[in-house]
């Protein structure tokens, strides 16, 4: 085996011009597919990340039924238990308190529903980092009576800092809830539809507003390994009391973000598919070409005795190696690419842009730097390369020797 190897790879470079073809025509179908691959589990990332490190954290627990039924009158009181096994269970990083529910905001003659969030600052910057998308004024600290206002919501009311914003709602059990809070910071927030409904108060400042004192709506938790938030949200219920609470991962709470990844995935695959065919016939192609132009020797080296199959195992083994050099240069030319459009975002504009804000996320396009998307097509293209490695060996096969050799 190791003479048939060392044949099949000086072979190879008894003529480069021709490898080196049939080497890129496999270089630029890991590269294309790699690239692809990226853009799709860049876009399923980002849609992950933005929905469970914005907003819904990874697992959340509630009062039993809240999920069904929103409202503040299904509030949770904390209780020891609930938070000892959040501070015991493994591979919790952050977990912060909320207390959540909606309003009417009004400016001069200006009004509009939103989602207010009453959040522990310190806690819930540990999250989901809302300080870091503070474009203008200061982020909130434990005791503020001042409020958060996201950017596009600041936009329609017309307001600024230091300005005031009149909130009315329903508190606790009916109770009127009114006030009046100074603008001490706005927010842009990456979710353009939160990004226009948004209102951040202290925990503090927002159960008064609401009449829930010692009240919370739920627990956000952020975990350090997504894969292991079914072994996290088994942990958290066997140490809490599940008739008083529910324990809920991000799948659970955002069904249409999961169908809509899985339903893209299957339009994907119709795309994948054909991008495979393509690459195939092409690989196909250059293997055919570089047969076609080598039949006159295999006739010489058969006419002077080399049995056919040994010729077929160099030929075989020429083939691997040109794919696994393909393959190798492949991934290493796709990842700084990769990498550049990872670390550079593409961002679209026009219908495009339109159609996903739609969807209620951000119109940029991202790539993905996972090891699936460099391993995944190394493994489908050398698949490609071992079924196209038996044409050469069905050529060899029929190839007469008297014809080989006047051609």
């Amino acid at each position: 085996m190791k003479t048939y190897l060392k044949l099949a790879w000086r072979n190879l470079w008894r003529n480069k011009r021709r490898t080196l073809i049939t080497v890129s025509s496999i270089f630029i179908a890991v590269l294309l597919s790699a690239l692809m691959k990226s853009m799709q589990e860049g876009s399923y990332e980002s849609m992950v990340d933005m929905a469970v490190k914005f907003y819904s954290g990874a697992i959340q627990v509630h009062k039993d039924g809240y999920w069904e039924n929103q409202t503040l009158n299904n509030s949770l009181e904390v209780d020891d238990s609930l938070i000892k096994a959040l501070d015991n269970v493994e591979h919790i990083n952050f977990y912060t308190p909320r207390i959540e529910s909606f309003s009417l905001a009004s400016s001069e003659n200006l009004t509009k529903g939103v989602m207010v969030l009453g959040i522990d600052p310190e806690r819930e910057d540990q999250v989901t980092k809302v300080k870091s998308k503070l474009v203008e004024g200061n982020y909130l600290n434990q005791n503020d009576d001042g409020v958060l206002l996201s950017a596009g919501l600041a936009k329609f009311l017309k307001l600024n800092l230091n300005d005031t914003l009149v909130l009315l709602g329903q508190g606790y059990h009916g109770v009127s809830a009114a006030g009046k809070f100074p603008i001490r910071g706005i927010i842009k927030h990456p979710n353009p539809e939160f990004n226009k409904m948004l209102v951040y108060m202290s925990i503090k400042q927002c159960q008064t507003f609401y009449s829930a004192e010692g009240l919370l709506t739920s627990f956000v938790i952020m975990v350090d390994v997504y894969d292991k938030i079914p072994k996290i949200q088994h942990g958290l219920k066997n140490q809490i009391n599940l008739s008083k609470f529910e324990v809920m991962n991000w799948k659970e709470m955002q069904p249409v973000l999961v169908q809509q990844i899985e339903s893209d995935k299957q339009t994907a695959v119709i795309f994948k598919g054909i991008l495979y065919l393509v690459i195939a016939f092409g690989i196909l192609g250059t293997i055919m070409m570089m047969m076609s132009e080598r039949k006159r020797e295999f006739g010489v080296v058969i006419a002077v005795g080399m049995q056919k199959y040994k010729l077929k195992t160099v030929v075989f083994i020429e083939t691997i190696l040109i794919g696994i050099v393909g393959i190798i240069t492949g991934v290493v030319g796709s990842f700084p690419l990769t990498w550049f459009f990872y670390k550079n975002p593409i961002p679209l504009s026009g219908k495009s842009a339109d159609a996903i804000i739609e969807y209620g996320f951000e119109p940029v396009m991202y790539f993905s730097i996972a090891p699936s998307v460099y391993l995944n097509q190394a493994i489908t293209i050398f698949a490609f390369t071992l079924v196209i490695a038996i044409y050469p060996l069905y050529f060899l096969g029929k190839l007469k020797v008297m014809d080989a050799l006047r051609s």
